[in-house]
């Protein structure tokens, strides 16, 4: 052996080549203090020589190893430590986006719009206690959620074993005690707003353990939750002090949805006939109908009363006799008249009447529309091909219509603004479902 090779050999770190001869990495020779005190003959090898014996060579680590900062004795930039990622965190990140999965998070943009149009159906304004029924019916919401997972963890294991429970992300006991701890919640918030929407909240939170734990795989199953959701709207109108009687027909249309799309989330897993997507077609082109034309006819009764509005401001007295104020001037007893000029005080201009009551007809109309358009074309598509992957595209689509209904609804109440919110809710409902299933 020659002398260079023999200086190979001896070095303290060794030289790393391949059988087939020495290369060199493109980051160069890398040379420790060590390797350079040795002599110059020791740091050439002519070519012939550059081949060692294959008895004689030092095992070399992975090219990942040689490249990394740590093999080549330089530590490490904070460019590289930001790239790695410790298992610690990697595990605390699955586990939240296992819980996201689990509550379906997205779904919960369509429940505050219960409490709102339930309260502008009940013909209150939202007020502080509006919030409270909100956050109760989040928690309530998520604890069917957390239960219905958990008393289906049987079968999601054959027909969805990635979900949260039958994969192992989440035991069944958390699942559990999280549905407890949500009802508490949920219904510890109601007690706040007062007895009566507890008492709702009450049933609301029966309702939802009865289906998810007995009424799913019964023919009950999708009316129990049709009235869990018209419960959840009428919270909103008893938590605001509204008439809870003038709230039932919104609590009607929205149940009436809720039962279209709870009939067809029944065959989401394994697909079905398209009887359930035609029936779901027929309801929401119904629905979408009835609220125009409800709202329509509502504008033309000039004696029904929404919220007394027409006698507030036009300050009429129905009964003879009695005392009428114009402009703050009393008439007493008197058989006078007012004026052709004369108008209450703080009564509408006729022009500016006529020209709110077509706002409320044409954003009605419009979110009626919206309403549809959500809801219809998965149905189609799933009533064409009811195949498990368009059946839960579907039901996902009909979760997302909520959010319109709703705003339609206070929109047929008479509260645009409340209708406005209520709708600026569906892009984030769209956009984070698409990262997280609802279904």
């Amino acid at each position: 052996m020659s002398g260079g090779r023999a200086s190979q050999d001896a070095s303290p770190n060794g030289l790393h080549a391949s059988s087939n001869g020495l290369h060199a990495s493109s980051n160069g020779l890398h040379v420790s203090p060590s390797e350079l005190r040795q002599s110059p003959d020791g740091l050439h090898a002519s070519p012939s020589e550059s081949h060692a014996n294959p008895a004689a060579l030092v095992e070399a680590g992975s090219p990942e190893q040689q490249a990394s900062p740590g093999a080549r004795g330089v530590s490490p930039t904070p460019q590289d430590a930001a790239s790695t990622t410790s298992p610690r965190s990697a595990r605390q990140g699955a586990n939240v986006h296992a819980w996201v999965e689990l509550l379906r998070l997205p779904a919960l943009f369509t429940v505050p719009g219960d409490a709102l149009a339930g309260a502008a159906a009940a013909g209150a304004r939202p007020n502080p206690r509006t919030l409270v029924a909100i956050a109760s019916s989040l928690c309530l919401y998520e604890a069917g959620m957390a239960l219905n997972d958990w008393a289906d963890r049987a079968e999601d294991a054959v027909d969805r074993p990635h979900r949260p429970l039958p994969s192992g992300r989440i035991s069944p006991t958390a699942a559990l005690a999280a549905a407890g701890g949500l009802t508490a919640a949920g219904l510890a918030l109601a007690s706040t707003a007062g007895r009566r929407p507890l008492a709702v909240a009450g049933a609301l939170a029966a309702t939802v353990w009865s289906y998810d734990l007995v009424l799913k795989r019964t023919p009950a199953g999708p009316v129990a939750m049709a009235a869990a959701r018209s419960l959840d709207l009428l919270l909103g109108g008893v938590a605001a002090n509204g008439d809870i009687r003038r709230a039932l027909p919104s609590a009607l249309a929205l149940g009436t949805h809720t039962l279209a799309v709870t009939t067809v989330s029944r065959h989401e897993t394994q697909g079905g006939s398209p009887w359930a997507p035609l029936s779901g077609l027929a309801t929401t082109a119904a629905l979408a109908w009835s609220i125009t034309r409800d709202g329509t006819e509502r504008d033309r009764q000039p004696g029904r009363d929404r919220r007394l509005e027409r006698d507030l401001h036009a300050g009429q007295d129905l009964h003879a006799g009695q005392d009428l104020h114009a402009g703050g001037a009393r008439m007493e007893g008197r058989d006078r008249k007012p004026g052709p000029d004369w108008q209450p005080e703080g009564a509408r201009p006729p022009g500016r009447a006529a020209a709110t009551a077509a706002n409320l007809v044409s954003l009605r109309g419009a979110l009626a529309a919206v309403y549809a358009a959500t809801a219809a074309r998965p149905l189609f598509h799933a009533a064409l091909n009811p195949s498990p992957q368009l059946t839960q595209r579907a039901v996902g689509g009909g979760i997302r219509a909520m959010i319109p209904l709703q705003a339609a609804l206070a929109a047929r109440s008479g509260a645009p603004v409340t209708a406005l919110l209520t709708a600026a809710l569906a892009p984030a409902a769209r956009r984070f479902g698409r990262k997280v299933s609802m279904t």
